[in-house]
């Protein structure tokens, strides 16, 4: 039996993430998917817009044959704490034989060769990266042009640009640093990049697609023509019944939420919290009683050197209560579905998994674990947004059942 891995969003599911489903399990011979994915908020510091459970029925009818949590400390990360989350998350199953991502460019010699000097770090690669952050560049320009000075290859350049470049190195270099067996493979982004707006013929960013939800409040009927071209046929029905009674779910729908959090915290106390330093410690503390919205308050924060991004994911550890940790290393995989045509992989893992598998939350002692906690209070306030947005019933985490297909 041969599984590959795949670390997602799903942010929405669309056709692209179904082509890389099929591209996948094609590419590698595996009989079975196996998806990390990003439970109800996600990397870009933002609440996903559809819920995680709707989000795991939709890539089980897509194909995937078990969806296993990313816990909420990697899901908002950085790059690297995501990438290294996810497939240590995989590793530690310790029955996956491939991982396959996607990227901009496709060339995994190239993203290796990235990936090795970044892990590795030698001397001349750290002068010249210091270099050119003196002379005033952002960290992503600097290290861009300390890999042209010192490959003197200007494709490395361009390859570290993109986003999806850079998660594919981070995830070679989590590989690299577990020294795991799994071999990574690397499928080539299709028409639409990562921050395209715009809608394709066929394979559009998931941005473009949850701009177009935006589009209408309350007649999916609007849309329904249009998402059919973008998401697989088999999704529709549930996205059509679901429509404004779980999502769409919005960042500034957290914005009261998140004011409230911001005017019981001091300077000293932001500086807990994961991903603030003292500069944007002091920006926010300062900004705090300008604070209109959640995306307000991200664009009165940003500067030259913190992006929105950046700040949308400080705020968001804010107000999700991630504070610094040096504790990194998963301890449980919450499985939140599968296909009943594929419990045999279920046996396997809990066969040959290093960490325990959780199917049911009530199982679990929670106060020895930490992790947990945050992922549970995560997904709480998540669902508590949601059934005062469209009034329907709270549906406490505990009490969500594990998705069978």
């Amino acid at each position: 039996m041969k599984i590959v891995g795949l670390i997602t969003e799903y942010n929405p599911f669309h056709n692209g993430h179904k082509h890389h489903l099929n591209e996948a399990l094609r590419q590698t011979g595996a009989d079975y998917a196996i998806v990390i994915m990003s439970g109800d908020f996600v990397q870009r510091g933002t609440p996903a817009i559809l819920p995680k459970h709707l989000r795991t029925q939709i890539a089980l009818e897509a194909g995937a044959a078990i969806v296993i949590e990313l816990p909420i400390l990697y899901a908002t990360g950085s790059a690297e704490l995501f990438a290294m989350g996810a497939v240590s998350l995989l590793h530690s199953l310790n029955c996956i034989d491939y991982i396959c991502f996607g990227s901009e460019s496709g060339d995994m010699n190239a993203l290796k060769k990235i990936a090795h000097i970044l892990n590795d770090e030698p001397i001349e690669y750290k002068a010249a990266l210091q270099k050119h952050l003196k002379s005033g560049n952002s960290f992503p320009l600097a290290r861009q042009k300390a890999f042209s000075e010192i490959t003197e290859d200007n494709t490395l350049f361009s390859i570290l640009k993109s986003p999806n470049n850079i998660l594919a190195i981070e995830y070679l270099k989590a590989l690299y640093r577990l020294n795991s067996t799994i071999i990574p493979i690397t499928i080539k982004r299709e028409q639409s990049h990562y921050h395209d707006t715009d809608l394709k013929p066929l394979y559009s960013s998931a941005t473009a697609i949850r701009n177009l939800f935006s589009t209408t409040r309350t007649n999916f009927s609007l849309i329904e023509d249009t998402l059919k071209q973008q998401i697989p046929p088999n999704a529709i029905p549930l996205l059509k019944s679901t429509f404004q009674k779980r999502y769409p779910i919005y960042t500034n729908d957290f914005s009261l939420l998140l004011k409230y959090k911001l005017l019981t915290e001091t300077k000293e106390t932001l500086l807990s919290y994961m991903d603030i330093n003292e500069t944007l410690a002091n920006r926010i503390y300062k900004n705090r009683n300008h604070f209109l919205s959640f995306e307000q308050f991200c664009e009165k924060i940003k500067t030259k050197d913190l992006t929105h991004t950046r700040v949308s994911r400080a705020l968001l550890h804010i107000l999700l209560q991630i504070k610094k940790t040096n504790e990194f290393t998963p301890t449980y995989a919450h499985i939140l579905g599968f296909r009943q045509d594929s419990t045999s992989i279920l046996s396997l893992l809990k066969q040959k998994s290093n960490v325990p598998l959780i199917t049911k939350l009530s199982s679990i002692p929670l106060e020895e674990n930490l992790f947990l906690q945050q992922d549970i209070f995560a997904s709480d306030l998540y669902e508590s947004v949601v059934a005062d947005k469209f009034q329907v019933p709270f549906i406490n985490e505990h009490k969500k059942e594990i998705i069978r297909y």
